[in-house]
């Protein structure tokens, strides 16, 4: 019996292969996929699955040398990296609110050693942190990022370099952003708990034997949870729009 031979055409197999490495870098950098519980094979055949998947409205780009192709292979992977960092950058911001409330509810003397991400988190920074990914996942924020990832191949098609200058413009504002988007989430939390500093300091000054501040530790932290608590419900709209300023960041750094 005459084993059966399948021929694939040069081109279409390196285009394959440059539009996988995108994907696969953007994969390792960018929220939820870069979560350390996302196994590393799935994360490989999303990459060659959406790599297939977007390849046949690509020109395949004349690579007639190893060293070009290998070029091309690198630049495609720095693309991926950078739209994945910047895509990080802007869904940060949950993870950054959970830090400010750790500040401000005190939290921050407990932190703890994270095996998952390899550094110091505190409490309410890892809470926000894994309730922004299992949002992600469970609605169609996952899709909003993959979709916004596609659409680059559009805009900066394999051929074309990124601008340096526009992404380093764009990642300064996003960074800016990022911080102002964690204290619009944080930011009533942080209010109501500065409200109830001043209001243990008026207690201190009216009854300076019961000692205020050392009941205040323990009011703080109740208080910080309940309002955490009723923060929550609204954390989905939260990670949906932030999304959304993914796909819109995306889009701005590849038009230039």
């Amino acid at each position: 019996m005459d084993p059966i031979a399948v021929t694939l055409p040069l081109g279409s197999v390196q285009t394959v292969m440059l539009a996988s490495v995108r994907v696969a870098a953007f994969l390792v950098v960018a929220p939820p996929f870069s979560a350390k519980g996302f196994p590393g094979t799935v994360k490989v055949a999303l990459s060659l699955a959406v790599g297939a998947a977007v390849a046949p409205r690509l020109a395949p780009l004349p690579s007639d040398t190893t060293g070009s192709f290998i070029g091309s292979l690198v630049m495609q992977a720095v693309i991926g990296l950078s739209l994945g960092f910047a895509v990080q950058l802007v869904l940060s911001a949950v993870q950054v609110a959970g830090s400010f409330l750790d500040q401000f509810g005190g939290f921050m003397m407990g932190q703890a050693f994270d095996p998952m991400s390899q550094t110091q988190v505190s409490q309410m920074g890892k809470l926000y942190s894994i309730l922004a990914t299992t949002l992600l996942f469970a609605s169609d924020g996952y899709q909003i990022v993959l979709h916004g990832l596609v659409r680059t191949f559009d805009a900066l098609p394999l051929g074309v370099a990124l601008n340096p200058v526009k992404l380093a413009e764009e990642l300064t504002d996003s960074m800016a952003g990022m911080f102002a988007g964690a204290l619009q989430i944080a930011g009533p939390l942080i209010i109501v708990l500065f409200l109830v500093d001043i209001g243990l300091g008026l207690l201190t000054k009216v009854a300076p034997a019961l000692n205020a501040f050392m009941m205040g530790f323990p009011l703080k932290i109740l208080v910080t949870l309940v309002m955490v608590g009723f923060a929550l419900l609204a954390m989905d709209s939260v990670v949906h729009g932030l999304a959304r300023d993914a796909l819109d960041l995306m889009g701005r750094v590849v038009s230039g």
